[in-house]
């Protein structure tokens, strides 16, 4: 909570208000009022994290990149430190003390640390002094406890260590305000735990933080403050003390996601996905002597558990068709795919959603109607004889659009790259699963997302899994996948090393896998175990 300042300490600030909105409204052209801030008043004091709560779509992006000068405002007033400023650009934030963390990584991997950091200093192309911003990169990772290595190249860092340095780009700049978009999505939950920490040293130090989540776990973790934004508009701001879960919850959301999800047992024995000893091809890397295996039935959910970095990505790139093997197979309802072109797998039936979602999930600069139809644009009913049929796409996107809730201003006007991210996975969650293909490789599915996306998700998933559709859910989030999955695995360094029924499985026991505990000694499960047996 904010108190007031004792004059002794040089950092102590707290209670002053560092940024203010003021009636900030925004619009975009062709954009329905949903998508549209209606006379926000916010602030920020130093000293606090005011957190932004809200669901896909109520703005939360919107004002803060207005905040930060990437969206110039429609109307109303910004003020910094008691003055009225015009923010006219990024780089007019930072001379006035406030940065942004974006949700989405904005990083070049073939640079380093270092390098990355210096694309961003005002000063001719690479004439600052490498070693001394190494040496203020090591300054600032003692200061707030970040762990960044300021050599190491970006493309060899987990999601999590990939974030560190995103906050690093912007704490180079000494802000006063640092305003977070959904910085926990690509983290641990000890990893969220940890930027916590982090955060709390910034906010001793006197700074202001905004932190924008829709998960009311880290709410309680880290708020001083919460505003609550609904469909672009304010719906009041509070201390974190004078409310509660269920009170914010039924304010934001209107509904929970629940903590387990009833289903039936799997009862078929067709394997739908095999995986034999599959080792991916890495240049560079060393080659693994054990490989993954893994057998997953139709009808069967599958979570897919581990800390960011050990081999989740190049595992789906493998059962994708993204990415050569180095030794093994794959199987699709018994038919060997392995080498086959990511075309042949999804005429196969394999159903992708990617974790890159912008990057590798859609084409922001086609329109939502294009990037619906993106897998299936030539085929019946949406083409004949190579000539596209708007109307039947048109009617197609509509009921993707309608039954996943997604906010889109126009379907064949609309760039996808102006939808936020959680509505982004919206499309493609409808694109990839309204055929009910028989395999989906579901990467982090619902991050990004609100509760009620998150619950649609998931009923969505088991009525797939009804119908016969097996899912393998890759995720780092263990209470999405001991609610959603029949069966738990995990993955640590490119293998499989432990797996157990998801209604009785022991989360310690999990833990410990996750972390490399007992792999040596740990009974590997059969990969065609079934999901009522669990493992010594």
């Amino acid at each position: 909570m904010t108190t007031q300042p004792d004059g002794n300490n040089p950092f102590d600030r707290n209670g002053e208000i560092l940024l203010q909105a003021k009636g900030i409204t925004k619009g975009f052209p062709g954009v329905w009022e949903h998508l549209i801030l209606d006379h926000i008043d916010f602030d920020v004091r130093a000293g606090e994290v005011h957190t932004l709560l809200g669901e896909n779509g109520a703005g939360k992006t919107v004002i803060a990149n207005i905040l930060s000068g990437y969206y110039q405002k429609t109307a109303g007033e910004i003020w910094i430190n008691g003055q009225s400023v015009t923010l006219n650009s990024p780089l007019d934030g930072l001379r006035h003390g406030i940065a942004m963390v974006h949700q989405e990584l904005m990083l070049v991997p073939t640079f380093t640390v270092a390098e990355n950091i210096m694309l961003g200093l005002q000063a001719p192309a690479f004439s600052f002094p490498r070693r001394k911003v190494e040496d203020h990169i090591r300054q600032l990772s003692s200061r707030y406890g970040l762990k960044v290595d300021p050599k190491t190249r970006v493309q060899a860092l987990s999601a999590g260590e990939q974030q560190r340095v995103e906050i690093m780009k912007v704490l180079f700049h000494e802000p006063n305000v640092l305003l977070l978009d959904e910085p926990t999505s690509l983290l641990t939950p000890q990893e969220a735990d940890d930027l916590f920490i982090v955060l709390r040293a910034m906010t001793d130090e006197g700074k202001g933080i905004v932190f924008i989540t829709h998960k009311m776990r880290e709410v309680f973790a880290i708020s001083d403050r919460v505003t609550v934004l609904k469909l672009g508009k304010t719906c009041g701001t509070r201390p974190i003390g004078d409310t509660n879960e269920a009170a914010l919850t039924r304010e934001t959301f209107g509904e929970t996601v629940p903590t387990h999800l009833e289903r039936p047992a799997v009862e078929s024995d067709v394997i739908a996905l095999e995986v034999r000893n599959l080792v991916p091809e890495q240049p560079g890397h060393r080659p693994q002597d054990e490989g993954f295996s893994l057998a997953l039935r139709q009808g069967e959910i599958i979570g897919l558990a581990g800390v960011a970095g050990n081999g989740q990505t190049e595992l789906i790139e493998c059962l994708t068709g993204l990415r050569p093997a180095r030794q093994g197979q794959i199987f699709i309802l018994g038919k060997e795919v392995s080498g086959d072109s990511p075309r042949a797998f999804i005429e196969q039936g394999v159903a992708h959603i990617p974790e890159r979602r912008r990057e590798m999930g859609v084409v922001e600069d086609m329109f939502v109607a294009e990037n619906v139809v993106l897998k299936d644009y030539a085929k019946a009913p949406f083409s004949r004889c190579h000539v596209l049929n708007h109307q039947e796409i048109t009617r197609h996107t509509h009921n993707i659009v309608a039954r996943f809730n997604t906010l889109v201003p126009d379907l064949w006007q609309t760039e996808s790259r102006i939808l936020s991210g959680g509505n982004i996975q919206r499309l493609i969650l409808g694109r990839e699963t309204w055929r009910r293909p028989p395999i989906i490789i579901a990467a982090h599915p619902t991050e990004g997302l609100d509760a009620k996306a998150i619950r649609h998700t998931w009923e969505c998933f088991l009525e797939l899994r009804a119908t016969g559709s097996a899912i393998l859910v890759i995720s780092e989030d263990l209470d999405e996948i001991l609610c959603l999955a029949d069966r738990v695995s995990v993955i640590y360094e490119g293998r499989l090393v432990g797996s157990m029924n998801a209604a009785q499985a022991n989360r310690r026991t999990l833990g410990q896998w996750m972390a490399g505990g007992n792999t040596d000694t740990a009974k590997r499960p059969s990969p065609t175990a079934s999901h009522h047996t669990n493992p010594p």
